[in-house]
């Protein structure tokens, strides 16, 4: 009989994981002695705080992250055809989901592999929920181009799309282009579109507000390199 593979969602930050993690989490991960992980280090520090302080030496860990090339990741599905359950975990929030754990659900389907969701914390629909904005049709749009010119392109065309379709935009970035990203959107965007900043979700020092780009011109806060989405309504 083959095994599972259980999508394992994580926190979004440091902080007790009891706090946003429901008790079928913690049962799965109780009953599963190996991982396939973003990062082991972090890992191994959110499963001993959900209960398996003390056991973590027995269980088996790889790691599938932007480095793990294609033909590795799918090498993994051989542990569940060899009748083992495996827990697939991201960094933070849910695996697979703008995470590069994509590939094991993909090869796991490919191979008759029964793929088993988890219920946890979402920062793109976190984001979006207590954003004000249109919550029937939006979009998760990503990383934008990493070039300055490309990015602040991109962005145009993402405000014109919410405009004439009234569809909401969210956009993550990689925590140390956060204020970049911020500066190019209040620099490009026209006044009256409204930009929800939410970062730190689930924390104890969660930021997060709505304004129009008119009024963020005008108090610019420092995201530094805090977890953060971006939502985009024109």
């Amino acid at each position: 009989m083959k095994g599972k593979l259980y999508l394992i969602p994580s926190p979004l930050g440091e902080g007790d994981p009891r706090e946003v993690l429901g008790g079928g989490v913690f049962d799965a991960i109780a009953n599963i002695r190996t991982f396939v992980v973003e990062e082991i280090r972090t890992a191994r520090r959110f499963l001993s705080a959900a209960g398996l302080k003390g056991r973590i030496d027995s269980l088996e860990f790889y790691e599938l992250n932007e480095h793990t090339a294609a033909a590795d990741a799918a090498g993994y599905v051989a542990l569940m055809e060899s009748g083992q359950d495996v827990g697939l975990i991201s960094e933070a929030g849910l695996p697979a989901v703008a995470d590069p754990g994509g590939i094991l659900v993909a090869a796991a389907h490919e191979n008759g592999i029964e793929v088993v969701p988890l219920v946890g914390p979402s920062s793109l629909m976190m984001a979006l929920m207590s954003s004000g904005m249109n919550g029937q049709s939006f979009a998760f749009t990503g990383y934008l181009p990493v070039k300055p010119a490309e990015r602040r392109a991109r962005l145009l065309e993402l405000e014109k799309l919410a405009r004439r379709t009234g569809q909401t935009q969210i956009i993550i970035e990689t925590p140390y282009r956060n204020d970049a990203l911020l500066a190019d959107m209040l620099q490009t965007l026209s006044p009256s579109s409204r930009i929800c900043i939410a970062a730190d979700i689930t924390l104890g020092d969660a930021f997060i507000r709505t304004r129009t780009v008119e009024r963020w011109r005008k108090d610019v806060p420092a995201i530094g390199k805090r977890p953060c989405v971006f939502v985009l309504s024109a």
